[in-house]
């Protein structure tokens, strides 16, 4: 049975694709679980999991351009997607000011209060400030500086988002070429973003001492950043996905929903890494 569009509503088509993602979902946790405490079979388990998520990924995103290629979709489809999207990037904004809560909680509140006078007997010493290991910190390292990485790291984000929205402005003006420079351009700097990224991190742990095992200051910079370099990952393979759609044909100047979801996430993600610069490296 296939996905059927009529003029008021979008009846989409019977789909095992959810219960394969939760059953990928399901295998990676269990897996996961087993894996770290060293039970057997733990691993095997992990893997199938991980070979049934991107199944259920490759399949169920094909399926959904296909249906969309096809002029199935109408526009109670179009609001539903951009709600979704919508909500989506919600959840992320949340998901960060979490870890940026941690952040403002830890340096502003928790190191001062225990660098207090009160609790001189229980870490004599300790004067706090920030960075800082933390009184318990076992090893010195020393804080990332912003104007080196970092700020080419901005620098290059804060051009990705223009020179995606140049290939937006493109595809709405029907200019094939300028959408696909402008994706590629766009791409590249995605990737000499993490590269750059990976070097700052082996510059952390082989030359500044600066591990996940350096205290608070260790656990909130690989927390934020990581899971930042993550997030722009996950925005790389889109952008790719994207690029190679567009070299397909895909995407009309007056309906190219799909363009616009990476393109919001990506600039979501420009805007968190303004406030990690901000916050993390240079304040």
């Amino acid at each position: 049975m296939s996905a059927q569009s009529h003029g008021g509503y979008y009846l989409p088509a019977p789909s095992y694709w959810p219960v394969l993602g939760s059953s990928a979902l399901l295998g990676l946790t269990i897996g996961g679980a087993l894996f770290i405490h060293h039970v057997a079979g733990g691993g095997w388990i992990l893997l199938l999991g991980f070979a049934l998520l991107v199944w259920m990924l490759f399949g169920w995103f094909g399926q959904v351009i296909g249906e969309s290629e096809k002029g199935l979709f109408n526009k109670q489809v179009d609001v539903g997607f951009r709600w979704s999207m919508s909500w989506f990037i919600f959840s992320e904004v949340m998901f960060f000011s979490a870890f940026f809560g941690a952040l403002y909680y830890v340096r502003m509140l928790s190191v001062p209060d225990l660098a207090a006078g009160d609790n001189a007997l229980l870490w004599p010493g300790y004067t706090g400030g920030w960075p800082t290991g933390g009184p318990g910190a076992k090893s010195a390292f020393e804080s990332m500086s912003a104007w080196g990485i970092p700020a080419w790291n901005t620098l290059i984000l804060l051009t990705s988002g223009v020179t995606v929205t140049w290939a937006h402005w493109g595809l709405k003006k029907g200019n094939r070429g300028q959408l696909i420079a402008g994706l590629f351009a766009t791409v590249a700097l995605g990737l000499t973003f993490l590269s750059l990224q990976a070097y700052e991190y082996h510059h952390a742990y082989t030359e500044l001492g600066l591990t996940l095992g350096s205290g608070v200051y260790g656990s909130t910079f690989f927390m934020l950043t990581g899971f930042h370099g993550f997030h722009v990952t996950l925005g790389t393979i889109m952008l790719i996905v994207i690029t190679g759609r567009s070299l397909a044909g895909h995407f009309k100047p007056e309906s190219h929903f799909a363009f616009e979801a990476v393109s919001w996430y990506w600039h979501f993600v420009d805007v968190v890494w303004l406030g990690l610069f901000i916050f993390v490296y240079w304040l």
